[in-house]
Parts: structure tokens; sequence; C-alpha cells
């Protein structure tokens, strides 16, 4: 044998052992692969800052999760853009069930307002459920804001004009549309402030830079229990079981004002299905946990808990509907 063939030999048998790893998990059924899932903490992205809606659920649901998963859960906020860009960063990333998004209405809302966006919400992401539902509703500074009702509002504010002005969660999300379908059907002519999250659009409600929002019950219930803010009325069809005493738009006046927030996760696309599926039965287990639902019940949020083609099919029907009210609206980003 030749000297340059016995040199060649240790070279080769520790190529070969490098490659083991990865030719024995190719060879591993999808099950297996499922099984070995998660091999480390899973990341859930939340687009919006710290303390609104998406970030309190998102970290009860992932606290909870931790613990069926035996892997921590670790929340992630990435705001900006009306919460494309935390979208736009799981839809890029490793599709192997580390990284996942707390995604929201405003997602179905993006596609008709941004002129471009760098993901397609429904090819680029596999919905896994929807954990709840939470009704948006108006609510004023109890000390700066005398109205009682949204009749009087309106009649405030037109006398005001256009000093009056609304916060919402961003440019495109479920605030700034609710604000100005308010503005269509009231004729009123309202200055948009658009903020990153909840968490300063309420520190400036509470400050009295501006007058009104349309946020969800969540980041504003304490603070309608405590007398410093009013909420005159809910954007849904049905009043809130945490505001039971608050009328909805309809009953204000407003025919067919009806619009709520649903809040729930999504994986990047190409998650091997057994991931997915395993995903989805635990967020759903989460969800149906007593626990969890007198959580919900504590921030006003209504419990869902569907699966990935229920959830499928509610964001196909959101997104259709929402195209519709952003073009009467003539809302556009660019």
């Amino acid at each position: 044998m030749s000297t340059s063939s016995q040199n060649r030999r240790p070279l080769l048998r520790a190529l070969s052992l490098l490659t083991l790893p990865a030719v024995l998990l190719a060879a591993l059924p999808a099950p297996a692969l499922a099984q070995a899932w998660p091999s480390k903490p899973v990341t859930l992205i939340v687009p919006f800052p710290a303390g609104g809606t998406t970030d309190v659920l998102a970290r009860a649901l992932g606290e909870r999760l931790s613990q069926s998963l035996g892997q921590a859960v670790i929340v992630e906020n990435k705001p900006g853009a009306g919460a494309t860009l935390g979208a736009d960063l799981v839809a890029k990333s490793k599709a192997d069930g580390h990284t996942l998004l707390m995604g929201a209405v405003h997602h179905t809302i993006a596609p008709a307002v941004y002129r471009r966006l760098p993901y397609d919400l429904q090819k680029d992401f596999a919905p896994l459920s929807t954990v709840a539902m939470v009704p948006n509703v108006l609510v004023v500074n109890a000390a700066a804001t005398p109205a009682r009702s949204v009749a009087e509002f309106v009649a405030l504010a037109k006398k005001a004009q256009p000093g009056f002005s609304y916060g919402s969660n961003g440019n495109g999300t479920a605030q700034h549309l609710i604000g100005t379908q308010f503005e269509n059907l009231t004729g009123l002519d309202l200055t948009h402030v658009p903020y990153k999250g909840s968490g300063p659009l309420t520190t400036d409600l509470l400050g009295g830079q501006i007058q009104m929002s349309f946020d969800t019950v969540t980041p504003v219930l304490a603070h309608i229990r405590s007398g410093k803010l009013r909420a005159l009325a809910v954007t849904t069809a049905q009043r809130s079981s945490a505001l039971p005493d608050v009328p909805t738009m309809e009953e204000a006046g407003l025919k067919g004002f009806a619009i709520g927030t649903w809040f729930g996760v999504l994986a990047p696309v190409a998650t091997p299905k057994e991931i997915t599926t395993r995903l989805s039965s635990e967020i759903v287990k989460v969800i149906q946990s007593a626990d969890f639902r007198r959580r919900l019940a504590e921030i006003g949020a209504e419990p869902v808990g569907n699966s990935p083609e229920q959830m499928a099919a509610q964001i196909r029907a959101e997104t259709d509907k929402f195209a519709g009210l952003v073009k009467a609206a003539k809302v556009t980003i660019e």
C-alpha cells in the first residue's frame, strides 16, 4: 500500500465521523424529529412593546407553555411599522419550531394599508391557534374630558375641531382603522397620533397629550376601574364581559360599527407538520385550562382555542373584510 493511501485513511475516517450525525438525523422519521423538539428555548416574538395586550397574552401563554414543553418560552418584543417588523422577522427565521409569532388582527389589516410588505401572511406562516378575542374600547381622559357618552363626546369634539386627537398602536393597526371609521361615521376631523404600542399610548392618554384612544380593553381596564379613564363604548357587536355596563358603538348610535381584536400564534410556514401539530395541541390545552381562562377574564379577554384550519379560515375572512374597510376609508401607507 502506498504511503499516500495510508495518510488518507485517518482523514477519511475523521470526515465520516463528522458527517455521521447529519446522516443519522436525516434518516430519522418525522415523528422522531418532533419528539426531539424543542431542543432549546422557544422564542415568542411580540411585535409591540411590553405592556400591551399582545405582550400580556404572550407572557401568560408562554409561562404555561414552558411547563408543558419542558423548555423556556422567551417573549421578545420587536415593535415597529404597525406590527409588521416583528412578523417579517419570524417569517424569515429558521423554520424549526423555536421561533413563533404572537400575531394579531393588525396583521390581517396590513396587506390592505401597506403598499409593500416583505412577507405574505397567508403564504409565509402556519397558523397554530387563535388564543383570544379582546374588544376595543373608546376611552377618554376622565379629568380632561367631561363627556360621558359617545354623543356628548362627538358634540364636544365638533366644537373643539381640529383640536382633538386620538392615539393608536401604529399606522395600519386596528386602532388606526377604528379611528378612521369613527371619523367617517361621526363627521369628525381628528388628528391621528401613532405609537409603537399600548404602553406609550396609554401613558400619553393619562397625561393628557391626546384626548382619546380605541385601544383593546386589557391595557386600559385598570385605569377605567380606577376612574382615571372613562369608557364610552366598545367597538364589538356584543358588550364586553369585563365592562358589561359600557354600550356598544351600535347601541351608542353608530350603526354597523363592529370591530374586535384577535390574538393568536403562528409559525414559519416550512415548520415540520409534526411540530406545528404538537404546538397547536399544547396551545389549545393551555387555553382550555381553568387557570388560563381566569387570567383572561382578569384582563377582559375572551378565550378561543381553535384549530390551525379554523385560524387560517379566520385570517382569510378578516383579510378580505379589512380590504373592503380600508378601501372605503382610503387609508394607505407607503
